[in-house]
């Protein structure tokens, strides 16, 4: 965002290093899951936790939500938020189904 002055946000070359070096250790430690034959929840538990790391430092450094206003932040992150909370609700709501089923119509 340009300032009034002209002169552009100056972010130091150190941050974007630094997030470089941490999204490099997070892919390692994802492949790392994979070479070590893990297995079940704790496998898919880790993915998804590397996976949700890598994706918040790029958008939080290099998209620059990091330095943008809140209401901003949060019209871009809740959305998602909620569409998380609604598939939760309708993993459960999908899970009493099936249980149910199988205990009346078998």
């Amino acid at each position: 965002m340009a300032s009034a002055t002209g002169h552009g946000q100056q972010h130091p070359i150190k941050l974007y290093l630094l997030v470089w070096g941490l999204l490099f250790v997070l892919s390692a430690m994802s492949y790392m899951v994979d070479y070590l034959h893990l297995q079940g929840l704790l496998r898919w538990s880790l993915i998804i936790i590397f996976m949700l790391l890598k994706a918040g430092l790029i958008v939080a450094v290099f998209m620059h939500m990091a330095w943008e206003r809140l209401a901003l932040i949060y019209a871009i992150l809740l959305p998602p938020g909620a569409l998380m909370v609604l598939v939760g609700l309708m993993w459960a709501e999908a899970d009493y189904t099936f249980l149910t089923r199988l205990l009346f119509f078998r």
